[in-house]
């Protein structure tokens, strides 16, 4: 048996429970793999989904390319997905995306358009705005504009929803997930909802970021705003695609927590996961007073850890964010540890020796 092709292995991701990390935290506290995805994010469920609706309502046609806003991992899953379909992609992506995601996004075929990370979503050279100039100036071109296309929540409702219920048999109480565009949180929930009203729907925010303050406010509040590192989470705008009535909790969580949550899954549970990833994580630490015994806690970790070798898995750039200090993993630390070692065996001998004379 076999699959036509790659698009058909999109999905049915597993369901891990972390024994080891979360050992001490009422509940059982499970993790949704998106990596296990064949483009390694949740971003292959929405890519396709919004190709294909796009498809049938007669917005694509041969040899049309597509333009997307991306934070890195949505560009990448409709480069796969236009790459098998035959499309033109053209990703318009911040210069806060790693290198890594963008080598990748060339390797699949993609144009990539790198623009300023701290411009205004109003400014033309923010990623959002060039995104629009460019499906005006292309040729039979379409921008599926993930922020504010429902199918994007619609994808999670048809397929992240139902597998989670199934997966935990209608049990769980609790569901964490990061908040971005919206549409993971909005399209789980909205299905998680409507099994159980009770499950409690959690969204995770970074500092920096306004979707926090709206959701208690009902306010854009640009005061709110500064730059921050964690990748595929956190707005500067309000997207259409976040259900803010859905959305039960908000945590905020700090860049440098996630980032040690993340190299915390890899080391513990053998889980190496991306950056929002380890935001998830944390933001269950953050709320574990809040857990019983009989939770089942479903936290969504939406793309793979390779995305960030150069960034959090990387110690050199954990140092220059200040995230770690020289001491946790240098060369020259490890050097003067063996060279203590050798010390202190030395002296030991030596007194043994005086003592014995």
């Amino acid at each position: 048996m076999y699959n036509e092709n790659l698009l058909a292995t999109i999905g049915n991701t597993p369901l891990v429970k972390l024994s080891k990390v979360c050992k001490d935290i009422p509940g059982t506290i499970l993790g949704k793999v998106e990596a296990s995805n064949p483009g390694q994010s949740s971003k292959d469920r929405i890519a396709l989904y919004m190709v294909e609706q796009a498809e049938r309502r007669g917005k694509l046609k041969p040899g049309s390319t597509i333009i997307e806003a991306t934070s890195g991992n949505t560009g990448f899953s409709l480069a796969m997905v236009c790459a098998l379909k035959g499309y033109k992609c053209v990703l318009t992506i911040t210069s806060k995306s790693s290198l890594e995601k963008i080598s990748l996004l060339r390797a699949l075929g993609a144009d990539v358009v790198v623009c300023p990370a701290d411009a205004a979503a109003q400014d033309p050279r923010s990623y959002y705005s060039r995104a629009t100039q460019l499906a005006r100036e292309i040729p039979n071109s379409y921008y599926l504009a993930q922020n504010w296309n429902p199918d994007n929540a619609n994808a999670h409702y048809h397929t992240t929803g139902p597998e989670i219920w199934k997966q935990t048999e209608g049990k769980i109480t609790h569901y964490v997930c990061t908040v971005g565009t919206g549409g993971t949180i909005s399209g789980t929930g909205r299905y998680l909802k409507e099994q159980n009203p009770n499950i409690k729907i959690i969204g995770v925010d970074a500092y920096g970021s306004v979707l926090k303050k709206y959701w208690e406010t009902g306010l854009l509040d640009e005061s709110e705003i500064y730059s921050w590192k964690v990748e595929g989470m956190g707005k500067t705008i309000i997207p259409d695609n976040v259900d803010f009535d859905l959305i039960d909790d908000f945590v905020k969580v700090t860049d440098r927590s996630s980032a040690h949550r993340a190299r915390q899954l890899a080391a513990k549970e053998g889980l190496l996961v991306g950056y929002s990833s380890g935001a998830a994580l944390q933001a269950v630490f953050q709320l574990q007073n809040q857990f019983t015994p009989e939770d089942v806690v479903v936290v969504l970790f939406p793309d793979h850890g390779s995305r960030y070798v150069g960034k959090i898995y990387n110690d050199e750039w954990m140092r220059q964010q200040g995230f770690i200090g020289a001491q946790h993993s240098t060369s020259q630390y490890d050097q003067f540890k063996r060279m203590y070692k050798k010390y202190v065996h030395k002296y030991k001998r030596y007194i043994r020796q005086t003592l014995s004379i």
